[in-house]
């Protein structure tokens, strides 16, 4: 045993001496240069065996690192790696669905995405990293967190661009097949932009229908009150505060008829209406409902229509409230101008458009986009004088989305507006 032991470290002793002959035969030289320089041998014998010895004993630690590198090496070979098999047994599966999906390894490379990813988000490169096209830190915390501890996570993330997007994400392992399956990772995306934003919309609706309401109830809550204090006994003065009561009353009953429309229009807005209506008449009947209105503001409508029937599909009772509004709102914001122009235009091979036309102070070019919001007003002052609910064209623009048809809305400062209906 001994003596095995003996050969083989003298056969590894001479495996480093063949591996390292190049090193000693250069300091050999070098050595054998020092000795003819200097007198006393011994100075280039100690420095020479020194050298020796250090370039052994650095090729052993080579020798000894080595067999550890190969074995790591052959370890990182035996670990399980993601094959196209097992991409392809969920891949149908994903492919079909509505909702953007990404499959994952084990580093966080895209390995695989359906077309509503695609769509999403673009296309992702396989073996790319997933940070290269998600960068939210949250998200990323996630996907390592999961991958990390193999359980399912969940996290909401924003997309800015190209339009604004809130999707709830969720990442989990897939349950694979197989004792040497590479685990793979489910990341799928969830999209609630419009639960978002109808929350949002519903409760800004509910803070502005509060403050609407707010306005007159105080109103008539110190009314009241003056009423059964300094002026119990004053005639004039509860006559006075009886008409004002009478307008804010009128003014809340104003504001709940036009919230109620609202809400039956949103509960109709996916039903398009299938009756035939002719404009003819019913433009006729907008401008005698609001003559008494118009001569009250010294204005005059002109109406502008063919001597034939026009028609389009419609709810006769929506589009008169469409054409009252706008009607009403040309002669109340307009009436500077003295005249309201209602044009009924058809031609052939064209869409029916309807035009209401004022030559009042026009609209401030900021503003326009935002007409239709709901409690939007250019001048909250001027509408309130106005006796205006800041709902008309909100309701109007459902109205139209209802019937597939548009707004345009053109204006020009001292000029004038131009509301059209395009069916």
């Amino acid at each position: 045993m001994a003596i095995m032991e003996g050969g083989d470290s003298l056969g590894r002793y001479l495996h480093r001496l063949r591996r390292s002959w190049l090193p000693i035969l250069v300091v050999t030289m070098l050595a054998a240069v020092t000795l003819s320089e200097l007198r006393s041998p011994y100075v280039p014998l100690f420095l020479w065996l020194g050298a020796v010895l250090a370039i052994l004993a650095i090729s052993s630690g080579a020798v000894v690192r080595l067999p550890r590198q190969h074995a790591a090496d052959v370890a990182a070979e035996e670990e399980p790696t993601v094959s196209e098999s097992q991409i392809a047994g969920v891949r149908s599966g994903l492919a079909v669905l509505d909702t953007p999906v990404l499959i994952l390894d084990r580093n966080a490379s895209v390995l695989f995405e359906n077309n509503a990813a695609d769509r999403a988000f673009g296309t992702l490169a396989v073996g790319s990293h997933i940070s290269g096209r998600l960068r939210s830190p949250g998200l990323l915390d996630v996907i390592r967190e999961t991958i990390a501890t193999g359980q399912p996570n969940q996290v909401e993330h924003s997309e800015r661009l190209p339009s604004e997007r809130v999707f709830i994400v969720s990442i989990a392992l897939a349950e694979m097949q197989g004792p040497a399956s590479a685990p793979l990772y489910i990341l799928s995306f969830r999209d609630v932009s419009e639960l978002r934003r109808i929350d949002r919309m519903r409760s800004d609706f509910v803070a502005n229908a509060s403050h609407e309401l707010r306005t007159p109830l105080a109103s008539l809550r110190g009314f009241i009150e003056t009423m059964q204090g300094p002026a119990r006994d004053d005639p004039k003065a509860r006559e006075r505060f009886l008409g004002i009561m009478l307008d804010q009353a009128t003014r809340m009953s104003r504001l709940v008829d036009d919230l109620m429309s609202l809400s039956r229009l949103e509960l109709r807005a996916n039903i398009a209406p299938d009756q035939k209506v002719d404009l003819v008449p019913l433009l006729g009947h907008v401008r005698d409902s609001l003559l008494p209105l118009a001569q009250d503001l010294d204005i005059t409508i002109n109406l502008h229509v063919p001597d034939q029937k026009v028609e389009v599909t419609g709810d006769r009772d929506e589009l008169v409230q469409v054409f009252q509004n706008l009607v009403e709102n040309a002669c109340k914001y307009g009436q500077d101008g003295k005249v309201v122009d209602v044009f009924l235009r058809v031609d052939a091979g064209k869409p029916v458009e309807v035009s209401v036309v004022d030559k009042g102070p026009g609209i401030p070019a900021e503003h326009v986009p935002r007409l239709t919001e709901r409690f939007y007003r250019v001048s909250v002052a001027d509408s309130r004088s106005k006796k205006g609910t800041g709902l008309g064209l909100a309701i109007v623009k459902h109205i139209l989305t209802r019937h597939r048809a548009r707004l345009i809305i053109r204006s020009e400062l001292e000029v004038g507006t131009d509301f059209t209906v395009r069916f």
